[in-house]
C-alpha cells in the first residue's frame, strides 16, 4: 500500500533555519541545520535500501506560496501567501510503498525524532494512504 507522510512547519520556522528566531520558533545554528539534514538524509537512504521510498521532496519557505481559488464571479483568485492567520503549511513529504498502516507509523515515529532545538513547534507527522482505486473510497 502506498502512503502519504507529511511533515509541516511554517514561515517562522524556515526564517529561524536561516538564524532568526522569534517568538514562535528559536533560531537555528549552522550545526542544528547539519544534524536535520543528516537524519533526514540518513532516513530517505534507509528507505531507499528498503524499497520502500517511492518519492521524497523538500518544499520552498511557505512565504512562496501561491493561492489559487474561486471568486464570487467564478474567475480565479490568485494571492500570495501565507496570510497572517495561516499556521503551519506542508514543508516536505514522503510516498512510501510499505507493508501496512503499522510499518508507515514506525517510519513516522522516527521522523518525530530528528534532532532540532530546544523550544522549536512539535507538529505532527500525518500520514494519509493514497487511494489506488480500490473498494475503500466511494466513486
Amino acid at each position: 500500500m502506498k502512503y502519504l507522510v507529511m511533515v509541516q512547519a511554517s514561515q517562522a520556522d524556515c526564517e529561524a533555519m536561516r538564524g532568526k528566531g522569534s517568538e514562535h520558533s528559536p533560531a537555528w545554528s549552522e550545526k542544528d541545520v547539519q544534524a536535520m539534514f543528516s537524519f533526514m538524509e540518513a532516513v530517505n537512504n534507509d528507505l531507499a535500501e528498503s524499497g520502500e521510498l517511492v518519492d521524497g521532496q523538500g518544499l520552498v519557505e511557505p512565504a512562496q506560496t501561491r493561492f489559487v481559488s474561486a471568486g464570487e464571479d467564478g474567475r480565479p483568485v490568485i494571492s500570495d501567501g501565507p496570510y497572517g492567520e495561516t499556521k503551519e503549511l506542508l514543508c516536505g513529504y514522503w510516498v512510501l510503498d510499505c507493508e501496512s498502516l503499522e510499518r508507515v507509523t514506525e517510519i513516522a515515529a522516527r521522523i518525530v525524532q530528528c534532532p532540532q532545538p530546544e523550544g522549536v513547534p512539535d507538529y505532527p507527522v500525518v500520514i494519509r494512504a493514497i487511494d489506488e482505486g480500490g473498494d475503500d473510497v466511494r466513486r
